[in-house]
């Protein structure tokens, strides 16, 4: 393919991506109180390493009571700043952007991790800071059943809750990271703080849409006011929370945001409360991108488009129908670190595998010229009846030279 558009620059205020491949945030859950560990070290650099134009470290916690569980990285205290640099060096010496998502659990706090079941955690003496660890939200309504109703913020509390963002940007601008990604999705804090189901308040932050922006608004605010102007910040919003809030409300807000200095929206959907989703709707590919299309012309801003997508010519079609301005891959990237480096293959672009570390590159390389450019295992399933009658001719010979 000629000029894919997957792979051309984009640039975002200063800032300019070798491509437009995102690794997105994806929680790990090994984060030691709440530093990280050589895990998040070789996660982030593999995925720089495999080609992806902005790597994002995951959801990183504004402050303790945010915290979605014992495995949460946070960004909570200026000692935490050197740690994460080590992350935002790390992508940035494998020629990715080093981004980063800012989040606060609210009443989704103090869980389980997936792989034990995401349900609530119950006190026990190996957190020693169980009441500071408190679920707080926009009122004391629960997630779901069997979920501790979170504590109402006070009205008195809300500009040291939204100041704590601020301060969270100005510890990821000394760290060192040039995109920074403001979490107001799947449930958590600032989503609950829009939602009417999950705020009932009757002060400025409850009962109208604008009273409900006004949280996440004044976070915008505050997170600009420490991260400087020549670099980008995304919002990821739930497009469709599949609890009242759609499309529309969503472009309202994103519209809102832009001269707020907001200037892409990472559009996924769901996690405000804890029904089950529609799985039919999470089964297809791009499940995610009609949504991006939609709030990328409805708000007038760049979006990025997240949600099952697998392929490269799949993410060059999306591209290329202006319904994005670039694409994350999230656990596709877990299955193949080099996914970047893979599409650039099938779309005919670096045949010579220059854009990824010559300790790769030069191998991967070298195989190519050399006609050994068999189709790897990334390409196809396997090879089938083929490889069942090359295995029966070997055995066939290894007889007959018994």
């Amino acid at each position: 393919m000629a000029d894919p558009k997957l792979f051309s620059e984009l640039a975002l205020r200063d800032l300019t991506l070798r491509n437009r491949i995102a690794a997105p945030p994806m929680l790990q859950y090994v984060a030691e109180n709440g530093f990280p560990v050589d895990w998040h070290l070789m996660q982030y650099g593999r995925l720089a390493a495999g080609g992806a134009g902005l790597v994002f470290v995951e959801s990183t916690k504004v402050e303790r009571r945010g915290a979605g569980t014992l495995g949460d990285l946070f960004i909570s205290e200026d000692a935490h700043i050197a740690p994460l640099a080590r992350l935002a060096a790390i992508i940035k010496a494998n020629g990715a952007r080093a981004g980063i998502q800012l989040g606060h659990s609210g009443r989704k706090a103090r869980a389980r991790r997936p792989w034990e079941g995401r349900e609530p955690l119950t006190r026990t003496p190996d957190i020693p800071d169980w009441d500071a660890w408190q679920p707080v939200g926009p009122s004391a309504l629960s997630y779901g059943p069997g979920w501790e109703p979170p504590r109402a913020l006070e009205r008195a509390e809300i500009p040291d809750a939204i100041d704590a963002w601020g301060q969270a940007a100005r510890r990821a601008y000394e760290a060192g990271f040039e995109a920074l990604e403001i979490h107001a999705a799947h449930g958590y804090l600032l989503h609950s703080f829009f939602s009417p189901e999950a705020n009932r308040r009757t002060d400025d932050y409850g009962g109208s849409e604008a009273n409900r922006m006004r949280f996440i608004l004044e976070v915008v605010e505050a997170v600009r006011a420490h991260w400087p102007a020549g670099k980008p910040l995304f919002m990821r919003l739930s497009v469709e929370d599949e609890a009242g809030l759609g499309p529309a409300e969503h472009i309202r807000l994103a519209r809102a945001a832009k001269p707020l200095g907001v200037d892409v929206i990472d559009c996924s959907t769901g996690g405000l409360n804890a029904k089950v989703p529609n799985f039919h709707r999470l089964n297809q590919y791009g499940f995610q991108v009609p949504y991006a299309d939609q709030v990328r012309r409805g708000a007038e801003i760049m979006t990025m488009a997240v949600g099952l997508i697998i392929h490269a010519d799949q993410a060059e079609a999306i591209l290329q129908a202006g319904s994005a301005d670039l694409v994350a891959v999230g656990r596709e990237f877990l299955n193949n670190p080099c996914w970047a480096m893979d599409a650039a293959q099938k779309l005919g672009v670096d045949p010579g595998f220059g854009m990824v570390a010559p300790q790769v590159g030069f191998w991967l390389g070298a195989r190519a010229a050399r006609g050994m450019g068999c189709p790897p295992s990334t390409w196809a399933p396997g090879l089938g009846e083929d490889a069942s009658a090359e295995a029966a001719s070997t055995r066939r010979d290894a007889e007959a030279g018994a």
